[in-house]
């Protein structure tokens, strides 16, 4: 494990997945720490990832908390790091430094519903939250799990090659939708609060587990409380807002709180105490 999370680790890059086919450039990177160190880390946490010379910046964990032999991260191409992090290789090197921040409350979801509703990119996030409780040793400790990802078009959604799997888990739904008709495309068409709206729950034995543009949650987010919701029930990540992962920069602050000290991961129940800035 890395005793000191403030001290970066040398990582080699196993294998780079091209996840997306469009003009959104995402890429997953499998890394490998040498001399055998690993990361402890747990579904909602981040690290900081950083090339020498060039700099360093937050990106949540996109892998298996139980498996942790090696970390994936999940990057958009969207700048100068991530334009150096994308032109990496297998064979090459990178630091990492973590992990930082909360974690998704598993154990308070425990003997409860899971439903997940992931926009684009919001899926890396939330891919270690459902990995781990897809893993047979935690199964029977959650209820039904219903999941709703959106994308742009077919050719943004990532992990796609994913779901099938996950569609064969015990009591799992997986609904994906786009945002306007392809040729071809015969899952669902339209944007995700249209969607919950036509879907049940028992509120009194759910969580919902929210990640993706912001637009997104916010609609997201008003429609399940118009159905219903409570506020604690409700739970996202402002992965977005961080910059230095300790609270020092100042870049995520909102009010009395850092987000990447005090999350990123919230209840909306949390944010309604917070500035209406987030």
């Amino acid at each position: 494990m890395n005793e000191n999370p403030y001290l970066p680790l040398k990582a080699e890059i196993l294998e780079v997945i091209q996840e997306t086919s469009s003009d959104l450039d995402i890429k997953t990177y499998v890394l490998k720490f040498a001399k055998g160190k690993k990361i402890d880390f747990m579904p909602g946490q981040f690290v900081e990832f950083s090339i020498p010379g060039i700099g360093e910046a937050p990106f949540g964990f996109a892998s298996n908390p139980l498996r942790n032999d090696t970390i994936e991260l999940t990057i958009k191409r969207t700048g100068k790091l991530t334009n150096a992090i994308h032109a990496l290789k297998p064979g090459d090197s990178a630091f990492i430094r973590g992990p930082f921040g909360n974690t998704f409350p598993v154990d308070l979801f425990q003997g409860n519903d899971i439903f997940y509703i992931a926009g684009g990119l919001g899926l890396a996030p939330l891919r270690p939250l459902i990995t781990y409780v897809f893993e047979e040793v935690n199964r029977s400790k959650y209820g039904k799990i219903q999941m709703l990802l959106a994308a742009r078009s077919s050719a943004d959604f990532i992990f796609f090659r994913e779901y099938e799997q996950w569609r064969k888990i015990k009591d799992t739904e997986l609904t994906l939708t786009i945002d306007k008709p392809e040729p071809g495309w015969n899952e669902r068409v339209g944007f995700p609060h249209n969607l919950v709206a036509e879907m049940s729950f028992d509120f009194n034995k759910t969580y919902a587990v929210l990640c993706g543009p912001p637009i997104m949650i916010k609609f997201v987010s008003q429609k399940l409380i118009e159905m219903g919701m409570p506020l604690d029930r409700i739970y996202t990540t402002l992965e977005m807002r961080m910059t230095c992962g300790v609270g020092n920069c100042g870049k995520c602050n909102i009010g009395h709180k850092y987000v990447c000290v005090d999350g990123p991961v919230f209840s909306l129940q949390e944010l309604e105490k917070m500035p209406t800035e987030y």
